[in-house]
């Protein structure tokens, strides 16, 4: 699955598929999988009830990890990953997030016979 979204005005390229979680182990010597089920945290978060104690184990730079990776796997000569985010005065997590979320959908579907 691929898609191109934008990122402080820049066209980035973003691309999903069935390497995404070993090259996400290569660079970044995480699990994919354990990283996107604790984001999955943020689901009951509610600042209105100030449960902050649900982020106390949410690390904020597998969003920006997850989010190389997609640019990666659809372009492998961009830089490493703070070179890379450098590039952008304005990263806007939050509506970055909201476009990559059928790729990390499609990262975990299966297809059933």
């Amino acid at each position: 699955m691929e898609k191109t979204i934008t990122i402080d005005g820049q066209q980035i390229k973003l691309k999903s598929h069935a390497a995404i979680p070993l090259m996400y182990k290569a660079q970044f010597n995480r699990d994919f999988f354990a990283d996107v089920l604790k984001m999955n945290k943020l689901t009951s978060f509610d600042p209105k009830e100030e449960n902050y104690e649900v982020l106390a184990d949410l690390d904020s730079s597998v969003f920006y990890n997850l989010i190389w990776t997609y640019a990666k796997a659809a372009d492998s000569k961009i830089d490493d990953p703070i070179t890379w985010l450098s590039q952008f005065e304005k990263f806007p997590l939050e509506e970055v997030l909201l476009q990559v979320t059928d790729l990390l959908t499609h990262s975990f579907k299966t297809k059933k016979k």
